[in-house]
């Protein structure tokens, strides 16, 4: 773990009120909708206030907030409650303030309180120091802009809730990720009466909700599983600390997994032919071939009619992987569950053939300019559907 990495943890797990959140084209002014400062949603209030604002009013507090362990702002919390106002926002950062810059769309903001008057801001750019950070907390990345559940206690629906409960009952150990992933979504289309119409009608959507679960379902399995180590006592640090990491690798581990997993189960259920893990050039393995790695290989079969998808939780350093994991296609398909990357990035994927895919929900949090070049899960499916409508004539090389 990076060092700032460090801090921002130990800093979350000390303070009386912590939230997170990724950094927008409007945080930065790039939306041409910028409004000072950083927006905290009604749900994170205590974050700046011991009392909630009311309508009519309007709040302000001066704060010191120490950014990355380096420098202090004298910033102002704000309520603004006239008129048709309601919301808290952190403003003034001082001229030079590092992180409100166009690069830093996509990272990530974390925001902790130690008193009225003190705070820790730290900004972790890294897919590696954000994945590790989500693990630690066991926070899924389509979950944030809301206070941090430090103690990591489960806060579901009741219906689901009881629906965890009885599969986590099903084992004494962690089950593989695809059993992980299988029983969150049987969780989820239980509670909700999920069928294959709804998840042909919107899947962006129950994509979105199955990660949610699956988050909730490994904390149930965790608070199971390693209830015994919570009262054992160590005979070391190195014990300890080898346990504690333990934990967080098999977080880590998962998340990603889990993402192809829930993609494989839409991909089936929406009657596309697709293979995962196939081998292209030089032993590349994209996440989903479109149809497969025998139409791939094949030179007969036309390249226009091959789609691939890598799938990444976060993609600020990551999309570099998938340019070169399948020769013969050259639009590179990429699933991520971020909010908002920078204009710079999304150029530089654009000159490398890489097109963006995201759910629903997050197209509004990218630069207005490049919203129309983003597709949805839904669009990406049916642009594949209507290739592969055209497969018939080529029936012989599936």
């Amino acid at each position: 773990m990076s060092e700032i990495l460090n801090s921002a943890i130990r800093s979350v797990q000390q303070s009386k009120a912590a939230w997170c959140r990724f950094i927008t084209g409007n945080d930065t002014g790039k939306t041409g909708s910028h409004q000072a400062g950083f927006y905290i949603p009604k749900c994170a209030s205590t974050l700046l206030f011991d009392k909630p604002g009311h309508k009519g009013e309007f709040k302000e507090k001066t704060v010191k907030v120490k950014w990355q362990d380096d420098f202090i702002t004298e910033s102002c919390m704000k309520y603004y409650g006239q008129k048709t106002r309601n919301e808290y926002r952190i403003t003034r950062f001082g001229h030079g303030f590092p992180f409100l810059q166009d690069d830093n769309v996509g990272d990530l903001l974390i925001l902790a309180k130690f008193t009225e008057e003190d705070y820790a801001g730290y900004i972790l750019s890294r897919d590696e120091d954000i994945d590790a950070f989500f693990a630690f907390f066991n926070l899924a990345t389509g979950v944030t802009n809301q206070l941090i559940n430090v103690d990591g206690n489960v806060k579901a629906n009741v219906k689901i809730d009881q629906l965890l409960k009885e599969f986590s009952d099903r084992f004494t150990y962690f089950p593989e990720t695809r059993i992980m992933a299988a029983g969150a979504q049987e969780c989820y289309n239980k509670a909700y009466r999920v069928n294959d119409g709804m998840l042909q009608k919107m899947p962006d959507k129950i994509l979105s909700d199955w990660i949610d679960t699956e988050t909730a379902l490994f904390k149930c399995m965790e608070e199971k599983v390693y209830a015994d180590m919570l009262t054992q006592r160590f005979d070391s640090v190195e014990a300890f600390t080898e346990k504690a990491n333990q934990v967080l690798n098999r977080r880590k581990s998962r998340a990603g997994k889990s993402l192809e997993h829930h993609l494989s189960t839409i991909f089936t259920r929406n009657g596309l032919i697709f293979e995962e893990q196939a081998v292209t050039e030089d032993n590349k393995k994209p996440d989903f071939l479109f149809p497969n790695a025998e139409c791939y290989h094949n030179f007969q079969f036309p390249a226009e009619e091959l789609t691939m998808l890598g799938a990444k939780t976060t993609c600020k350093d990551r999309w570099r992987q998938v340019i070169n994991e399948a020769d013969r296609i050259e639009i590179k398909h990429l699933f991520t569950l971020q909010p908002g990357i920078s204009k710079n990035q999304l150029k530089e994927m654009s000159d490398n053939g890489v097109k963006l895919v995201v759910p629903q929900k997050n197209i509004s949090t990218f630069p207005i300019e490049y919203q129309s070049s983003l597709s949805n899960l839904t669009e990406f499916i049916h642009m594949v559907r209507n290739k592969q409508d055209s497969l018939p004539k080529y029936y012989n090389l599936i």
